[in-house]
């Protein structure tokens, strides 16, 4: 931005991202009124996360931890989102970086890497509950939360946005238990004098797996529904439903809701999906909520492609979330263009409307000059970050010897 955004000075957007004490929580009460004026209550609030590959061991929040995006577990920060979805279209309201447990184990590298002082760990599931509940708070409307496996194999959240009637749909693992009937649980009737008398509840009816249900179901069952466009024509799966009971194995009562089984056409993938939608709530009604989170993931791909989201050059706790927070305000703007636009340009790309404000935006690249200027710039930051390294590597060997 510095050597190509007319007026921008390197220093002031390094000072704005990494020491200026702006409050994000106004950025995002921001975003909030945004995704309400042009996504509206009836858009879907997808929890998701992104990792970032980084070097070295500074950068707030860094570990070994699985990149999606690399396909592996490698050096990274990971940041956990929630978007907004409708028409195709996605926009992220919220962002946090995670922070491993492993890093409050060493006070002096939060204080360096600027994690707030008294910051406690927190898990991913509970890092989207909170954001569940603040985008409720600050009057984020949305009809229902949607989010992989990763959030949705933790029962504790599922059950907590069932009490707080809370409409979900949540992506579960292929081994997920599952009744076909009420469990009933009960305290089993003592057997014999000896020991300690039964004590627990136990289910009445015996569970089976997701993927055993779903693969002992006749073709007649399943029903073949289009559920997006796609680059390359409509994106059709096989679809089927069933209301199934789950019990995390404490609860008095199990808890009756929708199971949802997508397949490929071809048979060769299941995904499993538990919902506490409306008991009348239709199979296309589920499918349309289950699709949103590939929207998400163009998101990120926008994000990442037209935004800089993955492009930021600071290690600090605050300064990644205020370089998240701009990056959030640039993709909403693109957003809502595709939005504004639909009826008259379908195909708008968020890479379109880069192009576009590329070519009317003044820039300070203009001239020969210029560009040498740019240039020669770059060298002298370049040259100042390279001494600073060989100085601090110079009194490490220096302190050893």
């Amino acid at each position: 931005m510095a050597e190509t955004v007319s007026g921008s000075q390197y220093q002031r957007l390094h000072h704005m991202l990494s020491e200026s004490a702006w409050n994000r929580g106004g950025v995002r009460r921001q975003l909030i009124a945004d995704a309400n004026a042009h996504f509206g209550h009836a858009s879907a609030l997808v929890i998701d996360e992104s990792a970032f590959a980084k070097k070295g061991d500074m950068s707030a929040g860094v570990a070994r931890q699985w990149n999606g995006r690399l396909g592996k577990t490698d050096n990274s920060q990971v940041g956990v989102f929630a978007a907004v979805v409708r028409d195709r279209v996605a926009a992220l309201v919220e962002g946090e970086l995670y922070v491993p447990e492993e890093w409050f184990a060493d006070a002096a590298r939060c204080q360096d890497a600027g994690i707030p002082e008294g910051m406690e760990f927190c898990t991913k599931g509970e890092m989207a509950l909170s954001m569940i509940h603040r985008s409720r708070r600050e009057g984020l409307r949305f009809a229902h939360v949607v989010f992989d496996a990763g959030y949705g194999h933790l029962p504790w959240l599922l059950r907590a946005l069932d009490g707080e009637r809370e409409t979900f749909l949540a992506e579960v693992h292929s081994d997920q238990a599952i009744y076909l009937s009420d469990p009933a649980p009960a305290v089993p009737a003592r057997q014999s004098a000896k020991g300690k008398a039964p004590c627990r509840l136990q289910a009445q009816t015996p569970p089976l797996t997701v993927t055993a249900w779903a693969v002992a179901q006749p073709a007649s069952r399943w029903c073949r529904l289009s559920v997006r466009e796609g680059e390359k024509g409509e994106v059709v799966a096989d679809y089927l439903k069933q209301r199934v009971w789950l019990r995390d194995g404490s609860e008095q009562r199990a808890r009756c809701w929708h199971l949802l089984v997508r397949r490929e056409i071809d048979g060769t993938k299941l995904k499993f999906c538990l919902s506490n939608a409306k008991p009348e709530a239709n199979l296309r009604r589920l499918a349309d909520m289950q699709v949103a989170r590939h929207f998400v993931e163009r998101a990120f791909e926008d994000a990442k492609g037209s935004c800089g989201m993955a492009d930021y050059q600071v290690r600090g706790w605050q300064a990644w979330h205020h370089h998240l927070a701009l990056v959030m305000v640039a993709l909403m703007f693109l957003a809502k263009e595709r939005l504004a636009h639909r009826d008259t340009a379908d195909l708008l790309s968020c890479n379109d409307l880069v192009e576009i404000m590329r070519h009317k935006l003044p820039t300070k690249i203009e001239t020969d000059a210029d560009l040498a200027a740019s240039i020669e710039d770059r060298h002298r930051r370049r040259q100042i970050a390279k001494d600073f390294a060989y100085k601090k590597q110079a009194a490490i060997l220096s302190a050893s010897d």
